[in-house]
C-alpha cells in the first residue's frame, strides 16, 4: 500500500521548501515530487548506509555506545560540543544542556560561515522579512555574494524571481534583479544588472552605497572614478533602483560574511538597509546554508544569550569568538574530547583540525557513514531528521517549521540519544 505525504519539508538547505510530496511504500520512500535534485536524492537515500554502532572501532550496542559517550564527556576536562546545524531544535536544546553540565565549549557551523553576520545583527539589528513577503511584495531583488541557483536551487523560482505574488501579479516581468559578485555565476546570468566587483571590497562598496543614498558628496583621487572595479555611475544606478522600488529585498551570502572585515561588512550592509528605509520599504535576508543552522543560533541565543562560540568552564556561559570558536580551539589543541552531532568534520574542517581530532576521544552521531565515522571513538547511528524523526527547523528567514516523520527507523533520534546521554552524565556527576 502506498501512502502519500503532502507539504513535506526538505531539510537540505536554509530554504526548507515545505511543499514536497513524498510517496512511501512498505516503509520505503519510493517517489519525491517538487524537490530539487539534491533534495530528491536526500529523501530517496535518507535511510541508506547507516554507520555501525561502535566503541573504539569495535561493534557495540547503541546502549553501550551511549554509556561510553557519557563516560567520555563526564571525565573530560575541556570538552567540545559541536555541530547542531543539521539536527532539530529539540536536539540542539539537549546539546546546550550537555555542554552546560560538562562545562564544555559549545559551537556550531555558523562559526565559519554566517556567524559574522549573526554577530553583526546583534550589534546593529537588521530590517528583515519573510520569504513570503519577498515573493508577494518585492519588485527589486538584490543578490550580493551568493549564488542561489546552485546553492539554494529552488530559491529563485519559489521565493523571489519567478512566482506571481499577491502584490506582484506580473511575476518576473515586474521585478528588477541586481547581482553583485566577484565572478559570473548562473545567478548573475538571471540578473538585469550584474556588477562584477574586485574581491575583498565589500565594506568599501557598502560605504559607497550608503554615501550615495544619503546624498554625501564623494571625492576621489585624480583619475579614479570606480569603487571595487565598478564605475561610480553604476553604483548610482543601483541607488536609484532602490529609491524607485516599492519594496526591495537584499539577499546576502558568504561573499559578504566571509569577505575581509567579516562582521563589519554585515554591519555596514544592515545600516545601508536602514538608510534605504528612509526612501522606501527595504529588507535584507541572510542566505543560510545548512537546514537548521539558523535554529542552532536561535536555540543557543535563547539558552545562553549568545549565538555561537560559548564556553561553560566557569559554570556560566561566556562568549568570545576566536577564543571559543571551533577552528581556533582545535588549532591550539585545547580540547580533550568532542561530542559532534549532525555534521561531518572529516569532510568539512581543515586537515590540521581533523588530524588533531583523531588524537582525542570523539563521539559522533550521524544517520550516514561519512569521513568521520571510520575514526571516531564512539559512533552512534541515528534516525534521519525529517524522514524518520520529527522535530523543528528554522528557515533562513527565522520562520520555524515542523518536520514530519515519514518512515520508521530502527535507530533512535538525535534528541533521544542526547537525552539519555545527558541523564547518564547527570547521574555520574551526582554519584
Amino acid at each position: 500500500m502506498t501512502k502519500k505525504h503532502e507539504n513535506v519539508v526538505c531539510t537540505f538547505c536554509g530554504c526548507l521548501c515545505d511543499d514536497l510530496e513524498v510517496e512511501v511504500q512498505d516503509n520505503t520512500i519510493t517517489a519525491v515530487k517538487k524537490a530539487c535534485a539534491i533534495g530528491r536524492n536526500k529523501f530517496l537515500h535518507a535511510t541508506s548506509e547507516p554507520p555501525a554502532s561502535s566503541v573504539n572501532g569495535k561493534n557495540a550496542s547503541i546502549d553501550e555506545a551511549i554509556e561510553e559517550a557519557a563516560r567520555i564527556m563526564s571525565r573530560a576536562r575541556n570538552p567540545l560540543v559541536y555541530g547542531l546545524s543539521s539536527t532539530t531544535s529539540e536536539a540542539q536544546r539537549e546539546m546546550v544542556e550537555i555542554a552546560e553540565i560538562t562545562r564544555a565549549n559549545l559551537d556550531n557551523c555558523s562559526s565559519y560561515c554566517h556567524g559574522p553576520g549573526v554577530l553583526a545583527r546583534q550589534q546593529t539589528g537588521l530590517v528583515s522579512c519573510t520569504l513570503g513577503e519577498a515573493k508577494n511584495r518585492a519588485d527589486l531583488v538584490i543578490y550580493w555574494g551568493c549564488n542561489p541557483v546552485e546553492a539554494h536551487m529552488r530559491h529563485l523560482n519559489r521565493y523571489s524571481l519567478q512566482p506571481k505574488g499577491l502584490f506582484m501579479p506580473e511575476g518576473r516581468k515586474g521585478r528588477k534583479v541586481v547581482a553583485i559578485d566577484i565572478r559570473p555565476t548562473p545567478t548573475t546570468k538571471r540578473a538585469d544588472l550584474f556588477l562584477q566587483v574586485e574581491p575583498g571590497n565589500t565594506f568599501e562598496i557598502a560605504s559607497t552605497l550608503r554615501a550615495l543614498i544619503n546624498g554625501v558628496e564623494m571625492e576621489f583621487p585624480e583619475g579614479q572614478d570606480s569603487i571595487a572595479g565598478v564605475p561610480v555611475e553604476s553604483w548610482r544606478e543601483v541607488i536609484e533602483m532602490i529609491k524607485a522600488c516599492k519594496y526591495g529585498v537584499l539577499f546576502f551570502g558568504l561573499g559578504v560574511t566571509q569577505c575581509r572585515n567579516t562582521d563589519i561588512n554585515v554591519e555596514q550592509v544592515a545600516r545601508l538597509v536602514q538608510d534605504a528605509n528612509r526612501h522606501t520599504r527595504f529588507s535584507a535576508v541572510a542566505m543560510r546554508g545548512h537546514g537548521n543552522v539558523n535554529g542552532a543560533n536561535q536555540v543557543m541565543s535563547w539558552l545562553t544569550g549568545y549565538p555561537l562560540a560559548v564556553n561553560f568552564s566557569r559554570g556560566f556561559p561566556r562568549h568570545n569568538p576566536g577564543e571559543y570558536s571551533v577552528l581556533p580551539m582545535l588549532a591550539r589543541k585545547e580540547i580533550d574530547a568532542a561530542l559532534i552531532v549532525a555534521t561531518d568534520p572529516g569532510a568539512h574542517l581543515p586537515k590540521d583540525a581533523v588530524d588533531f581530532l583523531k588524537t582525542i576521544p570523539v563521539i559522533h552521531l550521524d544517520p550516514h557513514r561519512n569521513m568521520t565515522t571510520p575514526w571516531a571513538s564512539v559512533v552512534i547511528p541515528v534516525a534521519p531528521v525529517g524522514v524518520a524523526a520529527a522535530g523543528t527547523f528554522y528557515r533562513m528567514d527565522n520562520v520555524p517549521l515542523r518536520l514530519k516523520k515519514l518512515v520508521d527507523s530502527p535507530y533512535p533520534s538525535d534528541e533521544e540519544v542526547l537525552k539519555t546521554m545527558k541523564e547518564k552524565i547527570n547521574y555520574a556527576a551526582n554519584n
